[in-house]
C-alpha cells in the first residue's frame, strides 16, 4: 500500500514516514496542501493512488482542512483515507475535520503505537495481517 505523508515539517515527514514504512506502506510525502494534491496528480498517472494520507493541519500555501476538503470533492480520491495528524487539540477543530471528509484524527505528539492503533482501525494495517 501507498501513504502520503503532508506535513510542512521535514522532521515531521521523517518520523511519519518511518513509522508508515514500518507499516508496510510505501511513503511519498509532500510540504503542504497544493504540493500534495499535485502528488496525487503525479500518483494517479503513474496508476499509484495512495490509500492513506496523513495530513498535518497548518501548514503554508494550503492547509490541511482544506486539502481534506478538496479530496473529498473529487470523486477520483474517494478510495483515500484521510487522517488528521495535528496539534490542533480543540473539539470543534476535530469535528470540522470529521465533517470535512477525515476519517481519524490524532493529536500531537503521539506515539508510533497510536498510529498503529488508527491504521489497525481504519483496516489499513498491513503488520501481522
Amino acid at each position: 500500500m501507498r501513504a502520503l505523508v503532508i506535513d510542512d515539517s521535514r522532521a515531521m515527514r521523517t518520523i511519519l514516514g518511518r513509522i508508515l514504512a514500518a507499516q508496510g506502506f510505501t511513503v511519498s510525502d509532500a510540504g503542504n496542501g497544493q504540493e500534495a494534491l499535485d502528488a496525487l496528480t503525479a500518483l494517479q498517472a503513474q496508476g499509484e493512488l495512495p490509500s492513506l494520507a496523513l495530513v498535518d493541519w497548518n501548514m503554508p500555501v494550503m492547509d490541511g482542512l482544506t486539502f481534506v476538503k478538496e479530496v473529498r470533492s473529487r470523486a477520483e480520491y474517494a478510495s483515500i483515507t484521510l487522517m488528521m495528524v495535528t496539534t490542533e487539540s480543540e473539539h470543534g477543530q476535530i469535528v470540522r475535520a470529521l465533517a470535512a471528509g477525515a476519517h481519524e484524527y490524532v493529536i500531537k505528539p503521539f506515539t508510533a503505537d497510536a498510529i498503529a492503533d488508527k491504521l489497525a482501525l481504519l483496516g489499513l494495517s498491513t503488520v501481522n495481517a
